[in-house]
């Protein structure tokens, strides 16, 4: 195994929760083991929060919006926290990633792009935020009216553990930006990140109380915050089963909602793509962040005419993957999250088996030396499938794809919407006004045209369907955690007397 070395008191044998500018154990003493998904082994404990900490948080949150002069700084002058804390994530870049790989089992390189993304995520809402406000609006006579953008409030953010900090990142930022207080919830097996972001906004100067961090449960925390009568946004990324839950809780106090849920994301490949582009970037496709992406392009249709050579090639590729040490730069995929997900993935690989497909390549546990307590799975390939079966119409999150066939255009359409899911999808054709068309006609948030990357900073991310609603990562995102007041004068001498009184 690599040696790690991190430095400035990121590693720690035991975490505290984040509340209002202090770390502070547990209200009941209650602690978690982290666990390195690539090894098994215990790495660190954490405090894992009570209703009594939510309420705490809550409340501080409450008090730094109301109180603070967070919510009445210049525009100018919470971009320059953001880029502070940007500018400390920068510093300890090398930290943050080894942590995430640590807590996450993910490759090295997986991590690294995604740590950048989060630190970019920063450096792009302080330079959006200075362009977000209100407007003037024609209205008749002797009136002027304008619109002013106000924070919403208090956020409760539930983050999830494929992408530990990047998500974290994706509210976080633009909370802080538009001025808003923060209880960010990150997931319980992977909190380890998200606790040194919250140490971090401090250290850059955000206020005490206007981010705090609490490890939990759902039950016991997530649902706490999204029916507290103080909260007046929930912004949560996870599965559509407890994204439904969350917005019926929600909706007994009117919460403002943005919702990142499941996917069952297709790539479409025309007989005339450029073969070698598509089928590396479909590898890439399903198997960044080993399948644990809710935009994973786990179905794939092939035009009839090039199937058999697609599938060729996309198993020679599969076949090249590195699995092992997360800290080698040689690791292309790294381990499943824990035990739970192996288990879950393995059993949809023992369904399709059961309903007649073909695992072509993979569907295997691994055993890696060194890392012989992980949870590992081989990248599986599953031929021969139907519209119907298990594997074609759930979402697995794991390291596992379905690749079908098309004979045309319009039977292609027709495959990529037949889903609940609406979040993302990949066209690759060499023939622009094809890709056009069929981009218009797939029912999703995110076409991608000949490449596999579904964001960057400044791109909105969000689905159709049961994918959710509300746009993330982008500069509309901004208004997500805004109120937009309407402020009507009059400049008329005369005084306004519609009664005739």
């Amino acid at each position: 195994m690599t040696e790690v070395k991190v430095q400035n008191g990121i590693r720690r044998e035991f975490y505290e929760l984040f509340i209002n500018g202090e770390k502070v154990e547990s209200s009941d003493g209650g602690t978690n083991d982290i666990i390195n998904p690539a090894t098994g082994e215990v790495i660190a404990k954490v405090a894992m929060a009570t209703g009594e900490d939510a309420e705490r948080a809550v409340m501080a949150a409450r008090d730094a919006f109301e109180n603070s002069k967070w919510k009445i700084y210049p525009a100018s002058k919470r971009a320059k926290i953001l880029n502070r804390i940007a500018s400390i994530m920068r510093e300890r870049f090398k930290e943050l990633v080894e942590l995430e790989v640590l807590n996450s089992g993910k490759s090295i390189n997986a991590a690294t792009g995604q740590i950048n993304q989060a630190v970019e995520d920063f450096e792009y809402y302080a330079g959006a935020v200075c362009n977000h406000g209100g407007q003037t609006n024609d209205v008749p006579g002797q009136f002027h009216n304008y619109t002013e953008k106000e924070p919403v409030g208090v956020c409760a953010q539930i983050v999830p553990w494929n992408y530990p900090l990047m998500m974290a990142a994706w509210k976080v930022a633009p909370a802080l930006a538009a001025g808003c207080t923060v209880v960010l919830k990150p997931a319980s097996l992977t909190p380890l990140t998200a606790l040194i972001l919250g140490e971090i906004c401090q250290e850059a100067g955000v206020p005490d109380g206007v981010i705090n961090i609490l490890p939990g449960s759902g039950s016991r925390v997530g649902d706490y915050l999204v029916e507290h009568p103080e909260v007046d946004k929930v912004a949560f990324t996870g599965s559509t089963d407890t994204g439904k839950d969350i917005m019926s809780k929600a909706s007994r106090t009117l919460k403002r909602l943005t919702l990142e849920l499941g996917g069952k994301s297709p790539a479409l490949i025309f007989g005339d793509a450029e073969l070698e582009n598509a089928v590396a970037s479909s590898v890439y496709g399903i198997y960044n962040n080993t399948g644990q992406s809710c935009d994973a392009r786990s179905r794939i249709y092939v035009e009839d005419r090039i199937y058999d050579k697609f599938v060729e090639q996309f198993v020679e590729k599969t076949k090249q993957m590195k699995m092992g040490d997360p800290m080698s730069k040689e690791t292309h995929m790294g381990s499943l999250i824990d035990k739970s997900q192996l288990e879950s993935v393995e059993a949809y690989i023992e369904t399709a088996r059961q309903e007649g497909a073909t695992i072509a390549y993979g569907g295997n546990r691994l055993s890696i030396e060194g890392y012989e307590g992980g949870f590992w799975l081989e990248p599986t390939i599953i031929t021969d499938v139907t519209e119907d079966m298990t594997v074609v119409r759930d979402e697995i999150f794991g390291p596992v794809v379905v690749i079908s066939r098309f004979s045309d255009e319009k039977e292609a359409v027709s495959l990529a919407n037949n889903t609940i899911y609406g979040l993302a999808s990949s066209i690759y054709t060499e023939d622009t006004r094809k890709a056009k068309r069929v981009a218009d006609k797939i029912r999703a948030g995110i076409v991608m045209i000949n490449c596999p990357f579904s964001a960057f900073p400044g791109t909105p991310f969000g689905g159709y369907k049961q994918s959710g609603f509300g746009r993330e990562l982008s500069a509309e995102t901004l208004d997500l955690y805004s109120e937009t007041k309407s402020i009507m004068s009059y400049f008329g001498r005369k005084p306004i007397n519609p009664f005739m009184l």
